[in-house]
């Protein structure tokens, strides 16, 4: 192990690979991504618009429509209002007066801790493409994910656990295990997926008739061959395998005792709503502040369910049930850990929901949405940003993909300019060759 360990250390440092310290202070030392798969629906949640519920009904202007992209509407559209019905009203929370949907009364509880931003804008307007730009700031395959470029830059606290942890909830986003993969970034930096209920870790677990001894040997063997190619052909992809080889036989002893929640009390599963063993977004929201507590750089759940295009009013309560309470849990447990300040929280997802009706719900949007994050350097109590009064267009402050990126990294002490990887003859970023950092969000 410990050779393992030194060959990978040389590889990566000859290569420009390993982590290297924070570019300055750092506010936050750990993110819990949460990226809600399909796109909710902002103008529901966040972001209430009185003169869009008053025109409820009317034919969409033709600036919003006509030579305009969009996913599924072809035929001029009438815009659709948030709903009257009381379940469904806006309210004004905290001592910050946040306005904030009914549907998430426990979010609304901790809203002088949350930063809202109102006017993220992206380029892409389906699924897969928005999901990758997203995560990777690039609409197609190929690049590293945020998880890895944080993972690159600074590594994980724990040697005993990945610094990049996975966890899905629902079926997989459209674009696959792509926007946790590393690109073109050494293996060793992509995300590991963990499930919240079985084996933890595909393959972790010994084989049938097979010990701890034995499995160590088999390890050991194996990587005695695989140091031998190592020293032969130098591929830092092989110092990568020893490195993964030796971390899954760690992980059997670390991952087990992280992921068995049974010891967790019965008024925390209660505050979260989470069963010991059960797969939900609620243990999976548990179980990230676990992994931060143990050093763990870079969590993300990825929630499925949020595509409405016919029915928002009658999607959203379900959907937003599932999530207000395990979100409002974890900002509050981490809080009273004294975690929080140290962990930045991120809900996000590819874009927002249109103005105009598809049916009875609302198309993809792109032009503008609402994201918001907690804890982790970033002031609480904020919105940041304006939309115009149907919830279209930016018109104070609007906020690139780029940008969010940009400042994400920036709480986490990295300039998002300075980390970079030489590619195919010149370097790359997380960023491409945009992003600001949206300082006033920044304590």
């Amino acid at each position: 192990m410990g050779m393992g360990g030194l060959a990978l250390s040389h590889l990566l440092n000859r290569d420009g690979f390993a982590a290297a310290p924070a570019h300055f202070q750092p506010r936050a030392k750990h993110v819990i991504y949460i990226h809600l798969v399909g796109g909710p629906s902002h103008l529901d949640l966040f972001d209430f618009k009185p003169e869009l519920q008053k025109r409820n009904g009317e034919q969409c202007p033709d600036e919003m429509f006509k030579g305009k992209q969009l996913a599924f509407i072809r035929s001029h559209p009438k815009l659709l209002g948030p709903s009257r019905d009381a379940k469904l009203q806006f309210k004004s929370c905290g001592e910050s007066g946040i306005g904030m949907s009914n549907l998430l009364p426990n979010l609304q509880t901790v809203a002088d801790d949350m930063c809202f931003v109102r006017t993220v804008h992206t380029e892409q307007f389906n699924h897969a493409p928005a999901q990758m730009f997203m995560q990777t700031g690039f609409a197609r395959f190929g690049r590293p994910s945020m998880g890895s470029w944080v993972n690159y830059g600074l590594g994980s606290e724990n040697e005993n656990l990945p610094g990049f942890v996975v966890m899905v909830t629902g079926q997989y986003p459209g674009a696959g295990n792509s926007i946790f993969g590393s690109g073109f970034l050494p293996s060793v930096y992509q995300g590991v997926e963990f499930r919240s209920s079985g084996d933890p870790v595909l393959f972790l677990s010994n084989p049938k008739g097979m010990d701890d001894g034995s499995r160590k040997r088999m390890v050991d063997r194996v990587n005695q061959l695989n140091q031998l190619q190592l020293k032969d052909v130098g591929d830092p992809e092989i110092a990568t395998r020893i490195s993964q080889y030796e971390m899954a036989y760690r992980m059997q002893s670390s991952v087990p005792e992280l992921m068995d929640t049974k010891s967790e009390s019965t008024a925390m599963h209660a505050l979260y709503g989470s069963k010991p063993g059960k797969a939900s977004f609620a243990n999976n929201c548990l179980l990230a502040r676990r992994l931060v507590e143990r050093g763990v750089r870079f969590v993300q759940l990825f929630d499925q369910g949020w595509d409405h295009h016919g029915g928002v009013f009658k999607s959203l309560p379900g959907k937003c049930k599932q999530v207000d309470r395990p979100l409002a849990a974890l900002i509050k447990d981490l809080k009273s850990r004294g975690l929080l300040d140290e962990t930045l929280i991120v809900w996000g997802s590819e874009f927002g929901r249109t103005p105009m009706a598809q049916g009875s719900g609302r198309d993809h949007h792109a032009h503008a949405f609402t994201l918001w994050m907690a804890g982790g350097g970033v002031k609480g109590g904020i919105t940041y940003g304006e939309t115009d009064e149907l919830g279209y267009r930016p018109v104070e402050n609007p906020v690139h993909v780029h940008d969010f990126n940009a400042t994400i990294m920036h709480l986490l002490g990295m300039d998002h300019e300075q980390l970079t990887f030489r590619y195919q003859g010149r370097p790359f970023r997380l960023t491409d060759i945009a992003g600001q950092v949206v300082r006033d969000i920044c304590v």
